[in-house]
């Protein structure tokens, strides 16, 4: 059952583990939905997304550790702990329930919430993430450790505008490669076979930033075999704008498979 007490809006600090997350709680009786962000993104990237449903609906945003401007650092920056993380704030606001709308890597997050805890979650809309291919190579995670380390002159200056994560580069490294792992299909497929709530894909078009030729294209050719595989999951559309640009570009899609799931 969903909650229908309104709830007030709130803005404050969840402590969870070592550290502590900054969390929007937009309040309301509508139905709530948690927003998990890209890897290194914010909070902010999904306003576009909640205007666009409106005050109908329990907004319920946050950073991730060591992300945006607020949320602390941690001696654990690891998948594992982004997914106990959407426990912590989900119980930490009082709901019981919600639908969960991962981007990116946060699509990932969700996808592992919702095939884990079937009775917390409503739904969940996964935007051009939590894809099954295998795509990381030993190459692959040599070359992501050179880019971070060459990056390092521009992220630092700019962990003081929330901009970039107050990670180090061995750290941010080593959320992509393990994400990586993650997305191989001998790991991601059983997540997706095991989901039972209903689930729909917005998926993008074109390259994101480190992808080369088609190959992000031959990762969402995946999602098409998870679909047959499992009825609960759909795909909702697919967009003309590319990884980077999706939230900003086609939220009105987002927005729609939000309601979709929900009704």
């Amino acid at each position: 059952m969903i909650d229908r007490t309104s709830t007030p809006t709130w803005t404050g600090m969840v402590p969870v583990d070592d550290t502590a997350l900054a969390v929007t709680d937009s309040g309301g009786s509508g139905t709530p939905v948690i927003y998990l962000n890209g890897q290194f993104a914010t909070q902010g990237y999904w306003r576009r997304v909640l205007a666009e449903l409106g005050p109908d609906w329990r907004h319920i945003t946050y950073d991730e550790r060591a992300r945006g401007r607020t949320s602390g650092r941690s001696a654990d920056y690891s998948f594992e702990a982004a997914v106990r993380d959407v426990r912590a704030v989900l119980d930490a606001r009082g709901a019981d329930r919600a639908l969960v709308v991962g981007w990116s890597y946060g699509a990932f997050v969700a996808a592992h919430w919702a095939s884990r805890n079937p009775d917390r979650t409503i739904g969940a809309v996964l935007v051009d993430g939590a894809q099954p291919h295998d795509w990381l190579t030993d190459e692959m995670e040599q070359g992501i450790r050179t880019a971070f380390r060459r990056l390092r002159w521009l992220t630092v200056p700019l962990r003081v505008t929330g901009l970039t994560p107050r990670m180090t580069a061995v750290e941010m490294a080593e959320c992509n490669i393990e994400v990586g792992r993650l997305a191989r299909e001998r790991q991601l497929g059983p997540v997706m076979d095991r989901m039972t709530v209903p689930t729909r894909y917005v998926l993008a078009s074109g390259t994101s930033f480190g992808s080369k030729g088609d190959g992000q294209e031959k990762i969402r050719a995946s999602v098409p075999a998870v679909t047959e595989r499992n009825p609960h999951i759909t795909i909702h559309a697919k967009v003309a704008s590319n990884h980077g640009a999706i939230l900003r570009k086609d939220f009105r899609a987002i927005a729609e498979a939000v309601r979709g799931v929900a009704g």
